[in-house]
């Protein structure tokens, strides 16, 4: 037999050669028979994206020429609904007039850059709106900033005046900083209302020409990981971020669009206000998200599209009551940040019949949407279109994110289901591939990754890992710094959180790894919140341990009454992180460790964490 095997050997090979060849053509041909109803749908819906793009690019329009031409279009129809008021393109046009008149007169001018810092409601676009009518550039504050990181903002920003509502006096009166502040309260007969309201209505003549280059505002990373970045964003790419979202939902001037998110954010202030900015849609707005009217207000305003970010979908699950009749015209919902875990019940408890998960920063370039429902996903590339758009997955440091190269100096392409970090080619002149970064060059600077593929090349590194499967869909695993190593083997933070939440009934949870003296890697640490004290350990563990492989589960467990949580709906960490397992620092708080042996979670106390750390307990 093995004569024969070494006799015909060649023509073994070359038959076993072609077998592989035929079965990689047909799965390739599945895959594309399977992607086609997607890709086809995807292609039209850019092709219209461009063709939007290539119109105002010739035509150099800017966010206010373009509302303009709304405006002319239908001057009575309302742009904003909010609380008991319905304002009109009109009427938003005639305000950012005045707002335009009003810093026009006191010396502001094209190139400077005003701060705003206020609730969400309809002036707060005209004051930006208006001040980009001039040439002066918004920096839009997160408005939960106080103290340093507030002052930090001002400054990076390079503001020459800070427009504040009175909600905020006390951040306001806490800074030292010696630029003017204006204080503005809605429908008041002093201060900064009463003089714009006798501001004329009409545009303001001999403007200086804006250019869809320039700047139309300041938009803050939320800081979760240090003090804020200034994101600029340019006329165009407001632009452009409208209008991607617009083509690839396929959203119709007849929507109207609920949007509780802060006007801070991208999601809120740009992707959904954007909406009736430039594509002359109807919004609902409210000043602050809220679990329990959020389907109320869509009733109200009879809103066929909500927007959604961070861990609202899951607060939205939490707030339902089991078997109560869900009742409300929404067939769409935009944002990010819902977690596969909940994915199916969300749509299927709320009665969803298009979901658009889609991914990105405020700054990059590497966007990503979801447009066929594919349960988790953050959107997709066709396998044979990365050359068109190119986002790619390169391996990188388990522990660092850093990415790895190889002998000449370049990048490794991950392959299918392998995660890495995701970056996207920055391209000068072509508004969905450029990278304009921050007011800080330094800050912009760490976002780039030079010669990746060739020499002179240049991508823009999100920070992100994800996994791309056959089909082309990515999949969100987490951000660079978060996985940790332990047993030997990589522990991704925001899958384990998705778990713990589950498992502890939807509640906010934070995963984390901590360091224990003379142990290798990182031991796993959850914070879960539990205000009311219906935590139970034993039931955690046991579900734990049922879903989990046993080196994720968390060795440490912290329970406290609340977590602090951004304005854009996501946990902070950072503050967890540094204090790890110190017992000075949390004797206000429940800690418990998971013992190996009874495979239950224990109280700890600082004596049994010096036995861990003396191998005297196992862990």
């Amino acid at each position: 037999m093995m004569a024969w095997i070494w006799s015909h050997w060649l023509a073994i090979v070359a038959t076993l050669c072609m077998l592989l060849l035929i079965h990689k053509s047909y799965r390739w041909i599945y895959i594309v028979y399977k992607t086609f109803p997607r890709d086809a749908k995807a292609g039209y819906r850019f092709a219209k994206l461009n063709w939007r793009m290539s119109r105002w690019i010739k035509a150099k329009a800017t966010v206010p020429s373009i509302f303009r031409q709304l405006v002319e279009k239908h001057p009575a129809k309302v742009i904003f609904f909010f609380e008991e008021e319905s304002w009109t393109f009109q009427k938003l046009d005639e305000f950012s007039n005045q707002v335009a008149h009003h810093f026009k007169a006191k010396g502001f001018q094209k190139g400077d850059s005003v701060a705003l810092m206020m609730e969400n409601r309809p002036e707060y676009v005209g004051f930006w709106l208006g001040l980009s009518k001039i040439g002066v550039t918004a920096a839009l504050i997160n408005t939960n900033l106080v103290s340093d990181s507030l002052i930090h903002s001002l400054k990076i920003s390079n503001t020459k005046a800070l427009i504040y509502g009175k909600d905020f006096e006390k951040a306001v009166a806490g800074i030292q900083l010696d630029l003017p502040k204006f204080q503005f309260v809605p429908s008041a007969s002093e201060g900064l209302a009463e003089e714009i309201s006798r501001e004329p209505r009409g545009e303001v003549s001999e403007q200086e020409q804006i250019l869809p280059t320039d700047k139309i505002m300041y938009i803050f990373t939320s800081g979760t990981t240090g003090l804020p970045k200034a994101a600029m964003i340019t006329h165009i790419r407001y632009i452009y971020a409208a209008v991607g979202i617009n083509s690839l939902t396929n959203l119709s001037p007849s929507d109207i669009l609920y949007n509780p998110l802060p006007f801070y954010h991208t999601a809120g202030g740009m992707l959904a206000v954007g909406q009736g900015l430039i594509f002359g849609l109807s919004l609902a707005l409210r000043k602050k998200f809220s679990a329990s009217n959020y389907w109320a207000d869509c009733r109200k305003y009879n809103c066929t599209v909500a927007v959604y970010i961070g861990e609202i979908c899951r607060y939205l699950l939490v707030a339902h009551q089991p078997g109560s009749q869900v009742d409300h015209p929404v067939k769409k919902m935009v944002g990010n940040g819902l977690r596969p875990q909940i994915w199916t019940e969300f749509i299927e408890t709320f009665h969803i019949e298009n979901v658009f998960e889609f991914y990105g920063s405020t700054e990059g370039n590497s966007n990503l949407i979801n447009i066929d429902n594919t349960p988790g996903s953050v959107g997709f590339v066709p396998i044979y279109a990365s050359r068109v758009y190119p986002v790619i997955l390169i391996r990188c440091d388990e522990n660092t994110g850093s990415p790895l190269r190889q002998a000449n100096g370049c990048c490794i392409r991950c392959k299918t289901n392998e995660a890495g970090l995701l970056i996207g080619k920055v391209l000068k002149n072509r508004v969905h591939r450029e990278f304009a970064g921050y007011a800080d060059e330094k800050a912009t600077e760490t976002k780039l990754l030079r010669n990746v593929f060739k020499m002179g090349d240049l991508y823009f590194n999100s920070g992100d890992i994800l996994i791309q499967d056959e089909f082309g869909n990515y999949y969100f695993k987490d951000r660079t710094g978060d996985t940790f190593r332990w047993k030997g083997e990589n522990v991704a933070t925001s899958e384990v959180e998705a778990v713990i939440s589950n498992v502890a009934g939807l509640k906010d949870t934070v995963v984390y790894g901590v360091q224990i003296p003379g142990t290798e890697g990182r031991a796993g640490m959850a914070v879960i919140e539990d205000p009311d004290g219906s935590l139970d350990v034993t039931k955690l563990a046991q579900g734990l341990k049922s879903r989990l492989p046993r080196y994720a589960i968390p060795i440490f467990l912290r329970i406290m009454d609340s977590l602090s949580i951004t304005g854009t709906f996501k946990l902070k960490k950072v503050d967890l992180q540094n204090e790890a397992v110190d017992f000075g620092t949390n004797q206000d708080r429940r800690l418990y460790f998971y013992s190996s042996e009874s495979s239950d979670y224990r109280p700890l106390t600082s004596e049994i964490y010096q036995e861990i750390v003396d191998g005297k307990v196992k862990v």
